[in-house]
């Protein structure tokens, strides 16, 4: 609960008789005093006494203690309207809202900015950020209420202007029209964040509100450099969400505004270019009351709403934690994955669950970041129950590793197929530009790598999920060159401030780290940001730092046999080396040996085969044929379909290996077809043969 605070007394006095529509010298001359006594009250450099404030609040309507506590407005009914942004003078238009276009209308993308920018805003770091999604399908008298509620009487001809031009936008907001009209249900999605600050500051200057409703491309982020976004284009997604363009607003604050904390509410409208009228307007449009300062005389600004109001807007909020709650008018997924609302309930739960489930994972003695929840509703009655996202149904192998990590039991090596491995990885910190006279190599941040066994039924295996800041999964790596016999594993990567350090090393990591994604947050990679701001070569350290968590993986998997329930216990077993010989053996001089193989099962079944091949020296071009047979315990060894890529020194035509005269050693890849395996893959040895092609060299 957030505790009011006195305003004082000035402006406060200012604000009430502009919203009663009393003038200083109208004051005055009903109190019998002059108009500089006002002024200096207004000013603060004044106070009136105890019973010329009796007789303002007479004035005023209103009861002393009102005059006194200060801690809210007087009530003023000030109706509720939309203020319509007017068209550039210079001419220009835009149409639609560039920002919304940076990411794809898609349920998945609006999961992850929303709640990325909810646990940036936590305010109790002693508690987890609560986000809960309301799916709620309006129709019948529900939707009525919820549109006159809205004042949509008003916004119709906006509508169907803007709609009516030759633009993509406007092309999407006439296909949303038309299906208001013809199926009379819509669809709202209601985010919800709880334990966060809410929109506080002024309702024009710098602060939390004006960068979400007010602004564009402000992030006006306060969480110390930890924050996941910065770009401050994550807001955009939830207008991209709205077929119409259209997103309320409910606010709790964590720090008081005008002496109020609880339902701040407004709303904002992103149109095309337009006329009405004959009057041009720019696009965006606000509801709320008609503002009373001079310099915005006639904007709509947020108001402080009744319970009553919130409940018909659909904006009812559960307690008085400070949060916001936005609600998207007529929500949808545009990727086409989630079209009913069982696909859509779906999709977000698995959303959370993939972006943050590293955040809703809890230790012993430490919290969770995050508790995430979805709900769908059908005109105000539960249609799917609320279902808490739980990282450990989702992601088992992958919310062990970090439960592991936060309860400081991992291991070195693997012997149980439970256990975590923890392994430090060198990320090399390029210094910024004008830091030093002298180039310098940079400061070293220790990463930390977790590895653990994939649990069963794990789809997708093999991979190092990679994270910073407050663990919002950023992007996924493959390792490359895995050790033959390397069990399925899942593996966590935790940088900068998601190791749960507040080193030096660590605050440079994470703003090296943030400069390199993009504005989907879904990479580490080459940015404007990262080449302007640090010195020349950071690009290389992130490939080395990808080449390092390779290297660190590749030691965890090959250091120890992991007992498993099922299947054999080493791959390296299962598979032997064709051509007459094993690795490490002594081919006859003038016949092409295997050198080296390297094999892993891929999560379809099929075997991935690197070989490397030795070859004496020869005049003429060799051409080989390898072929890819399973070893079964009875009868002969069937062969299995393989695609052959050339890696290094050779080339492929036609299944066949072509090799230049004075190559002396080639590799390449092959990669078998499951449909074509006679055992399923885990149960069986593979042979690679090596052969003499018709009219080749050997």
């Amino acid at each position: 609960m957030v505790e009011h605070e006195t305003e004082a007394f000035g402006p406060w006095l200012g604000r009430q008789l502009r919203r009663v529509g009393l003038t200083q010298a109208q004051l005055a001359e009903r109190l019998g005093l002059t108009r500089a006594a006002v002024s200096a009250w207004i000013t603060g450099r004044a106070e009136p006494r105890e019973e010329t404030k009796r007789a303002i609040a007479e004035v005023l309507g209103t009861d002393p203690a009102s005059i006194y506590n200060r801690s809210v407005d007087i009530e003023v009914s000030r109706p509720l309207v939309w203020h319509h942004r007017p068209a550039h003078a210079d001419g220009g238009r835009e149409y639609g809202n560039a920002a919304a276009f940076a990411f794809d209308a898609d349920l998945s993308v609006l999961a992850r900015e929303a709640t990325q920018n909810s646990i940036d805003e936590r305010y109790d770091s002693t508690r987890p950020v609560g986000v809960r999604y309301i799916l709620h399908e309006l129709s019948g008298e529900y939707l009525d209420g919820f549109l006159k509620a809205l004042h949509w009487s008003e916004l119709k001809q906006h509508y169907s202007n803007a709609a009516s031009a030759e633009q993509k936008v406007s092309r999407s907001l006439q296909a949303a029209l038309d299906d208001l009209e013809e199926s009379r249900t819509l669809l709202v999605l209601r985010v919800d964040d709880y334990n966060a600050a809410g929109l506080t500051g002024p309702e024009y200057g710098d602060g939390r509100f004006a960068a979400v409703v007010r602004r564009q491309l402000d992030s006006h982020k306060q969480s110390g450099g930890r924050a996941g976004g910065s770009y401050g284009l994550g807001k955009a997604t939830l207008w991209a969400t709205s077929r119409f363009g259209l997103v309320l607003i409910n606010s709790t604050l964590s720090i008081p505004h005008e002496g109020r904390s609880e339902r701040r509410v407004v709303g904002r409208l992103d149109l095309p270019w337009h006329e009405v009228g004959g009057e041009p307007y720019a696009g965006p449009a606000w509801f709320g009351e008609p503002d009373t300062e001079p310099d915005h005389e006639g904007v709509s600004r947020s108001w402080w709403a009744d319970e009553q109001t919130v409940r018909d807007l659909c904006l009812e909020r559960l307690d008085d934690q400070p949060g916001t709650s936005f609600l998207i008018f007529g929500a949808h997924d545009a990727s086409g994955d989630a079209e009913t609302l069982q696909e859509m309930h779906q999709k977000l739960v698995e959303s959370l669950a993939d972006g943050f489930w590293a955040a809703m994972v809890s230790g012993r003695n430490t919290r969770p970041l995050l508790d995430a929840r979805v709900t769908t509703l059908r005109n105000g009655h539960v249609h799917i129950p609320e279902e808490v996202v739980d990282p450990h149904v989702h992601h088992p192998a992958l919310s062990r590793a970090v439960r592991a990590y936060l309860d400081d039991e991992t291991v070195e090596d693997l012997t149980s197929g439970d256990q975590v491995a923890r392994v430090d990885v060198p990320l090399l910190v390029p210094p910024l530009k004008g830091t030093s006279g002298a180039r310098s190599k940079g400061r070293e941040h220790a990463a930390t790598l977790l590895l653990t066994p994939a649990a069963d039924g794990d789809e997708r295996v093999n991979r190092v999920i990679c994270m910073r800041g407050t663990r919002m999964t950023v992007t996924e790596q493959r390792p490359r060159e895995l050790p033959l016999g390397a069990m399925p594993f899942q593996a966590v990567l935790l940088a900068g401030y998601a190791t749960g350090r507040a080193d030096e090393d660590v605050a440079l990591a994470e703003q090296f780290l943030r400069a390199s994604e993009p504005p989907e947050h879904d990479r580490w990679d080459r940015t404007e940001e990262l080449t302007s701001v640090y010195e020349r070569g950071a690009l290389s350290r992130l490939r080395e730092f990808r080449a390092e968590i390779d290297k660190a993986v590749r030691a965890l998997v090959a250091r120890r046999e992991v007992a498993t329930s099922t299947g054999p216990a080493v791959l390296r077993e299962l598979l032997r080396l064709g051509g007459g010989g094993n690795v490490g053996v002594r081919r006859a001089q003038g016949v092409p040996t295997i050198h080296d193989i390297d094999a892993q099962v891929e999560a379809t079944g099929a075997w991935r085969v690197r070989v490397e091949l030795r070859l004496p020296h020869a005049e003429d071009p060799w051409l080989l044929t390898p072929i890819a047979k399973f070893a079964v315990r009875s009868g002969g060894r069937p062969t299995v379909a393989w695609a052959l890529t050339a890696s290094v020194g050779c080339l492929v035509e036609n299944g066949n290996l072509l090799i230049e005269p004075g190559v002396r050693s080639a590799t390449f890849i092959g990669v078998t077809d499951p449909a074509t395996h006679p055992v399923q893959t885990g149960f069986s040895r593979l042979i690679v043969d090596l052969h003499k092609t018709r009219g080749g060299a050997v």
